[in-house]
């Protein structure tokens, strides 16, 4: 696998449903106009046509299909062909019924929506293959067709005989032994004893919902199950010998799967982004999309697609907030900036019924090109075609932080020490825009992840370490790297167990300390945190702490701040420890944003980082930075709804796109500099 897209271009464009169409060739003959008009270079077709495609069983319609890929081709437009099992048609589940799930509750689902379907059926999985064989050898080999789209935002479970009987064979191979099975998932809690591994049940809350082991290991199963179904498809589509490079569109904060999985079955990672622009400062918002293009460029380190994302208001979040002005521009290129080859719209024209009816497209229901959305797609075609030379750059991060799916699920389940908000996601994102608001480019990664060529990690609340992670982060930090970690880390191994003997498990040299007690703080109550005077990190000022504060026992470590108040008053909250060649700083509380503005502002200096800036970027400026074998595209961008005045000397070379007159970038403006390397 790991086949790369050459196109020499960014690709540019989005979901195209002609099906719908069909009966307006007149519609059809404008759209091509529209999109060349647009500068729309590329369309992802056939995504959920099953039903057209294949009307009734074995009669296969694919004539239309090949006219419209023919005719975008011969108008320079390019096709991403996608398989059609994200829906099965109507005589598909009405004729085998086992396709359909079932629920936790052991109740079979009626037909419709999406994804509504059993990875394990035989029956769905040979129809899948025979379609996906039929799009190969009738279309896969066509010029104009450059790479495969497999389904469509795959997700869900199913708890049916067959992915039960599946999940207990999946557990014997992991486990081999029901008394291994038994130690690890500490079966004797509750009198839970296994005897055989064709005892045991999905987690389901008719029958067991808090066996913590159980659950993470259906969790996983579901991500192994999902992949496999996957793998087949793509399997059906490489049948005839076709090696044109494969995609499934990843969703956003999506804790259903480990994505982190997907990377060695997919040539390309691509990613549905639907931000919730102007509900709070578009900055937070920056930063929170910002962090999800990265974790999903992160796990392959090559540059991935935004394969849709919404040119205007979006049908199904609370609220259809429309994009003002100057916002969608200045998303599109956020995404290209972190590392995408794409900007990809749902939908290029919107459906005239159903479910998305009211999604936004780039083509309305008033159906012209004088609309304020199409004016503005047409303006990032333009600039994305005065920046095409960026296309396969790469992004060259020195530091990372770990954000770990399978991490998430288990402290999610934990039952302690707060069972409402963890606060997980905004821990980690407080490290993510510190070290963004120093103008670096920041990998999100797992705990599978190798960490030699990091000069700073960082690892909030890491819970559960798995895969052998601690003893790699023990030889990142003999080796001369910067550690940072925080709050309830090291606690269990990847079966939920407690570790015995300390924690941080196997961490507690690098560290200089040892975890005693942790206290969950009710909504509303704090506690500071104070700067020990002289410290060498060269903090100043206390800061506020609440939701959990830990409480630990120094050995080697050197204490920087320490608690301002209750029982704990006076004992260490922030330390740093030397260990062989590197550092390693723990922080014992959720503090606020400005702790790790600060503090990161040392650690990134102290660890020599590249690019960095000297002091924080102004908020709502963040800066990326691609790079191709000759030159290197610094990426500035302004979220704010006004001109910020920023010094950007360090950063000047050819500017490709954007206006930067007396120091200042406009309201979501984007800045591009090409320089030398």
């Amino acid at each position: 696998m790991n086949k790369q897209l050459e196109y020499g271009k960014l690709l540019y464009g989005g979901d195209y449903n002609p099906e719908q169409w069909l009966d307006r060739p007149d519609i059809l003959e404008k759209d091509i106009i529209y999109m060349k008009e647009a500068h729309i270079n590329v369309v992802s077709v056939g995504i959920f046509s099953w039903a057209v495609l294949e009307p009734r069983e074995g009669e296969f319609q694919l004539e239309w299909l090949a006219k419209i890929i023919d005719n975008l081709y011969k108008n320079g437009i390019y096709t991403i062909l996608a398989t059609p099992s994200g829906a099965r048609p109507k005589w598909l589940a009405d004729k085998y019924p086992e396709v359909l799930r079932v629920d936790e509750t052991g109740h079979r689902n009626f037909f419709g929506f999406r994804h509504n379907h059993c990875y394990t059926s035989p029956v769905y999985r040979k129809k899948v293959s025979k379609i996906n064989e039929q799009l190969s050898n009738r279309l896969g080999e066509h010029p104009g067709v450059i790479m495969w789209h497999i389904s469509n935002e795959y997700g869900g479970e199913c708890y049916c005989p067959l992915c039960q009987e599946e999940f207990r064979s999946w557990l014997r191979k992991k486990y081999r032994t029901i008394e291994e099975l038994n130690a690890r998932w500490c079966t004797t809690f509750w009198s839970h004893t296994y005897q055989s591994f064709e005892q045991i049940e999905a987690p389901s809350h008719r029958g067991e919902p808090l066996m913590h082991a159980l659950n993470l290991d259906w969790h996983r199963f579901v991500t192994d199950r999902t992949i496999d179904f996957a793998k087949a498809e793509i399997a059906a589509i490489h049948a005839n010998g076709n090696t044109k490079p494969v995609t499934t569109n990843l969703m956003y904060n999506y804790n259903g799967m480990n994505y982190s999985k997907w990377k060695d079955i997919l040539d390309v990672i691509s990613w549905d982004n639907y931000p919730t622009w102007h509900k709070g400062p578009e900055a937070v918002t920056a930063m929170d999309g910002g962090m999800e293009h990265d974790k999903m460029r992160s796990i392959k380190k090559k540059p991935f697609l935004l394969m849709e994302s919404c040119p205007s208001a979006t049908s199904w979040q609370s609220i259809s907030k429309l994009k003002k002005p100057g916002m969608l521009y200045a998303a599109s290129m956020q995404a290209i900036a972190h590392g995408s080859d794409s900007v990809q719209y749902f939908q290029i024209r919107q459906s005239r019924g159903a479910a998305e009816k009211f999604h936004g497209a780039v083509i309305d229901h008033y159906g012209g090109d004088d609309s304020r959305v199409f004016q503005e797609v047409m303006e990032i075609g333009k600039d994305l075609e005065q920046i095409k030379e960026v296309q396969g750059s790469t992004t060259i991060s020195e530091a990372a932080i770990v954000y770990d799916t399978e991490n998430r699920w288990a402290m999610e389940d934990a039952d302690g020490p707060r069972n409402k908000n963890l606060y997980y996601r905004e821990c980690v994102q407080k490290s993510y825009i510190g070290l963004k608001r120093m103008g670096l480019n920041v990998d999100v990664i797992g705990m599978e992840s190798d960490l030699s060529s990091y000069k700073l990690v960082i690892a909030p609340m890491n819970y559960m370490y798995r895969d052998g992670y601690e003893a790699r982060v023990k030889e990142f930090v003999a080796d001369g790297g910067t550690y940072m970690t925080t709050y309830w880390s090291g606690v269990v191994d990847e079966c939920d167990r407690c570790f015995l003997g300390g924690t941080p498990f196997g961490l507690m040299d690098v560290l200089g300390l040892r975890s005693k007690e942790i206290d969950g703080l009710y909504d509303g109550e704090y506690n500071t945190i104070c700067p020990v005077p002289n410290n060498t990190a060269g903090l100043k000022e206390s800061y506020r702490v609440e939701h959990l504060c830990e409480l630990i026992d120094v050995s080697t470590a050197e204490i920087l701040m320490t608690y301002g108040s209750d029982f704990y008053q006076g004992t260490p909250a922030l330390t740093c420890n030397s260990y062989k060649n590197g550092k390693a700083y723990f922080v014992a509380a959720d503090a606020e944003q400005d702790l790790y503005l600060h503090l990161l502002q040392e650690l990134v200096k102290k660890a020599k980082i590249s690019n960095a800036a000297s002091e924080p970027l102004p908020e709502g400026i963040e800066i990326s930075i691609r790079q191709s074998e000759a030159y290197r595209y610094i990426f500035v961008e302004n979220f704010n709804q006004q001109a910020v005045e920023v010094d950007l000397s360090a950063y000047q070379g050819t500017i490709l796109v954007g206006t930067y007159e007396e120091n200042t970038i406009k309201e979501n403006g984007c800045i591009v500099f090409k320089q030398k390397r």
